[in-house]
C-alpha cells in the first residue's frame, strides 16, 4: 500500500517580519495562557473565510477520460463493515479483487445468480 503523502501548504509561509507584525498587533495575553505559534500560520489575501478557504482548495483538472464510473451496488453489512475495517484505500482493493476475478472468469460460461 502506498504511503501517503502530507499535502504541502498552497500559500507561502510568513516572513520573519509578518509574524513580528502579527505578534505585535494580537492582543496581549496573561501569563496562565500559551503563546500562538506563528510559524505554520497561513497567509489569506482577505474577502472572508469563504475565499480563503476557496483559494486554499486545490482543483483536480479536467478529466478528458474518465478512468472509473461511479456506481451504486448493495453489499451485506457484514461484508462493508469488515472492508472498511481494513483501513484506506478498501474501494482501491475491491476494486482490484473485482478485476483479479473477471481476469480468471475469461473463457468460462457466465451463468446469472439470483
Amino acid at each position: 500500500m502506498p504511503i501517503e503523502k502530507k499535502q504541502m501548504p498552497t500559500s507561502k509561509p510568513f516572513s520573519p517580519e509578518q509574524i513580528a507584525a502579527a505578534k505585535s498587533a494580537a492582543p496581549k495575553r496573561t501569563a496562565s495562557k500559551k503563546a500562538v505559534d506563528w510559524r505554520q500560520a497561513t497567509v489569506t489575501r482577505g474577502g472572508g473565510v469563504a475565499a480563503t478557504i476557496d483559494g486554499l482548495r486545490q482543483f483536480r483538472g479536467p478529466n478528458k477520460k474518465p478512468a472509473k464510473e461511479q456506481v451504486a451496488i448493495r453489499l451485506d453489512q457484514e461484508l462493508v463493515s469488515a472492508l472498511r475495517a481494513s483501513g484506506p484505500g478498501w474501494q482501491t482493493r475491491v476494486n482490484a479483487a473485482l478485476k483479479d476475478w473477471m481476469a480468471h472468469q475469461t473463457g468460462k460460461p457466465t451463468t446469472r445468480t439470483p
